[in-house]
């Protein structure tokens, strides 16, 4: 990354190329971004074998929804902080990046995990200078809610 003058655009570009190809975790779960604004952020995932929790119904494991909705939400929490940021060195969102951290993460497995593929939403709830907390959603192909989280991030 330069230090040209930073545009919220070109940081947000530079953080799905972060998220779905050098988080090593996400590109196990196949994660591409679907869209990313200020207000929402959406992913997608196709359904595989290799992910499979309960073999004999063909389900998710619960772990890659949980691990999908952190990821979603930690996504949020990036573009929030982003946001704030815009004044700033690239060195220093670049450190402040890397000390993003989830603190809770909260997971209500609502149905199933059966599709051919999932998107995860996630919204801010609260953009603090420390924490931030965000609010996911997975639904499957059918557009069937299959889990809820609420996830806190430490943002500074």
């Amino acid at each position: 990354m330069t230090d040209k003058k930073l545009d919220f655009d070109w940081l947000s570009r530079e953080l799905c190329k972060m998220y779905e190809e050098k988080i090593p975790f996400n590109t196990v779960l196949g994660l591409k971004i679907e869209s990313i604004n200020t207000e929402s952020v959406s992913t997608k995932f196709q359904m595989r074998k290799k992910l499979v929790g309960n073999f004999m119904q063909k389900i998710l494991h619960g772990g890659v929804i949980s691990s999908v909705l952190d990821a979603t939400g930690g996504l949020m929490a990036s573009i929030s902080l982003l946001q704030k940021a815009l004044n700033q060195p690239m060195e220093q969102i670049e450190k402040n990046l890397t000390r993003l951290g989830t603190i809770d993460l909260r997971v209500d497995y609502l149905r199933p995990g059966q599709g051919s593929y999932f998107i995860s939403t996630a919204s801010i709830m609260r953009a603090g200078k420390k924490v931030s907390v965000t609010r996911m959603e997975m639904h499957n192909d059918q557009g069937l809610l299959i889990a809820v989280g609420t996830g806190t991030y430490i943002v500074g």
